[in-house]
């Protein structure tokens, strides 16, 4: 009967082996996801070990961005045509291969390459590794296989800029890319090890070629204009147009032919669904706002508050220990109870997180900036379990793989363009607030002159105390420009809510499927 077939396991393992196994899948998530933003706070040393400047540093990010958004989509062909722990075995040998590679990468333009590698060959992880997870547990726990991958997925991208600090302080920066050795090979080695003999089946289908050039060419162009646009100025340079027009151009002709072509790269069938359709856009609205923040708030402590990289992630920390702490439990529960209040739940916990991070100001202490961070941590383990288990709701089993490559594709899309925003506008509202205070004060004010004096006194010259009086005119203005993006992330996860109830009550058992027999 068609509900035996769904209610049991696809992949028959002991419980030890189901757990090994499971933790391997984990640690697959978690390496990809990590290789995301472990760079970011490496660049300036990386430029400046290869004889590079910091702005093209920044390829480092971009290569492998542009690559791994290529390949995502792609994930769903792969798998029906190759099989599922193939591929994801394959994907896992090859990024760990890549990441060797640009640990001992001899030059920028070598490094370059091997990141332009890394992120081709690790777009089927995420997917691959969701699709195992579910795959292994019964209907009635597979709430707890999402948890299992949402801790991961959440906890990698507060963790990247943490290790990232650390090991170039105290080590080199090769070392972010090399640890990721060990644990590749060991991911391969447990994950092929337990599935290879229960391979899900396969056919020759073919491979859309044209459609997969429209793709390089749009999502190519796309990333590379998100990723060089704030320091190209954005539309004021000719560059940005023309990759503007390239990246819109080539979405509308590719989605034209994927809507025509027999086999495509992205079946645009799957949004007749209006629980995918709801629960893709809840994923990319609801992570940009998670991501946004995880970018503004280090970039605010170490730019503005003289915070450390290693500090700056330690804030961070209570978020993933929460995550971990959670998540467990939530995917018990999202078995048994209606996923949408939890998904409600998750965004009123998202929006009140970032609502205490606008009260924030620039001589909070650390334990200050924790407490949102918390609260983070509750909303995001009730985040991923519950609206993927909104999305697949009602997707047959055998198009799961296909259905969460273009979820995950459009969610990692949805955190480049909140990167992207959020960085943009985090600088132009601290030039408006900074030109503001500037109009709003008259250095013959008494009470500035009071201030300077104070300084001159303490034994600054004329011209320091002024400065000092600069920087901390300059420091305000980024502190406003923090708290304006905290509170437009207040709204928009609050507004997430009502729109979760747009689906309907999700059927577990049906709903959180697993890959095709």
């Amino acid at each position: 009967m068609p509900n035996q077939a769904v209610n049991r396991p696809l992949i028959a393992l002991p419980a030890g082996t189901r757990g090994l196994t499971a933790f391997a899948l984990a640690l697959g998530t978690f390496m990809q996801v990590l290789d995301t933003t472990i760079a970011n706070v490496s660049l300036p040393t990386i430029a400046g070990s290869l004889g590079v400047s910091p702005n093209q540093g920044t390829w480092v990010i971009t290569s492998f961005a542009v690559a791994n958004g290529i390949s995502v989509p792609l994930t769903g062909w792969l798998m029906q045509r190759y099989g599922v722990v193939r591929t994801f075995v394959v994907s896992v040998a090859l990024f760990t291969l890549a990441s060797f590679l640009c640990g001992m990468a001899w030059s920028f333009e070598s490094l370059i390459a091997f990141r332009v590698m890394q992120g081709a060959v690790s777009g089927p992880m995420i997917p691959g590794s969701q699709t195992l997870l579910m795959s292994i547990f019964p209907a009635s726990r597979r709430g707890m296989a999402l948890a299992i991958w949402s801790m991961t997925t959440l906890v990698a991208p507060i963790m990247g800029p943490l290790l990232g600090g650390y090991i170039s302080d105290e080590y080199s920066w090769p070392w972010i890319f090399l640890i990721n050795v060990p644990f590749g090979l060991l991911t391969a080695f447990v994950c092929w090890r337990a599935l290879h003999r229960q391979e899900t089946a396969t056919r020759a289908i073919p491979v859309d070629g044209i459609g997969l050039a429209m793709l390089v060419v749009w999502v190519g162009a796309l990333q590379i204009m998100l990723d060089t646009g704030k320091d190209e100025g954005w539309f004021d340079s000719t560059q940005i147009i023309v990759l503007s027009l390239v990246s819109l151009i080539g979405f509308v002709a590719f989605m034209i032919w994927q809507y025509y072509e027999e086999h495509p790269i992205v079946d645009l069938t799957f949004f007749r669904n209006r629980n995918f359709t709801v629960g893709v856009f809840l994923t990319c609205v609801g992570y940009a706002v998670f991501f946004a923040n995880v970018v503004i708030l280090p970039l605010w402590l170490q730019t503005q508050l003289g915070y450390t990289a290693t500090w700056a992630g330690l804030v961070q920390a209570p978020a993933g220990v929460m995550a971990l702490v959670l998540a467990p439990f939530i995917g018990r529960l999202v078995s048994r109870y209606d996923a949408r209040w939890f998904a409600s739940v998750a965004f009123v916990a998202l929006g009140f997180s970032v609502y205490l991070r606008a009260q924030l100001n620039s001589q909070a202490a650390f334990a200050d900036f924790m407490i949102p961070m918390i609260v983070q941590g509750v909303a995001m383990a009730f985040f991923f379990v519950a609206v993927i288990t909104l999305q697949l709701d009602g997707i047959p089993p055998q198009r799961i793989p296909a259905a969460t490559s273009i979820s995950n594709f459009l969610r990692i899309t949805a955190a480049a363009f909140a990167t992207s925003i959020a960085t943009t506008t985090w600088d132009n509202r601290a030039a408006l607030h900074q030109s503001r205070l500037a109009e709003s004060s008259d250095l013959y004010d008494p009470t500035l002159q009071h201030f300077l004096a104070t300084l001159q006194g303490a034994g600054l010259s004329g011209d320091q105390a002024v400065g000092a009086l600069t920087r901390g005119m300059v420091e305000q203005s980024y502190m406003l420009s923090s708290l304006d993006v905290f509170w437009v992330s207040t709204w928009l996860a609050l507004a997430l809510v009502p729109l979760v109830w747009l689906t309907r009550r999700p059927q577990v058992a049906s709903g959180i499927a697993t890959a095709a027999e």
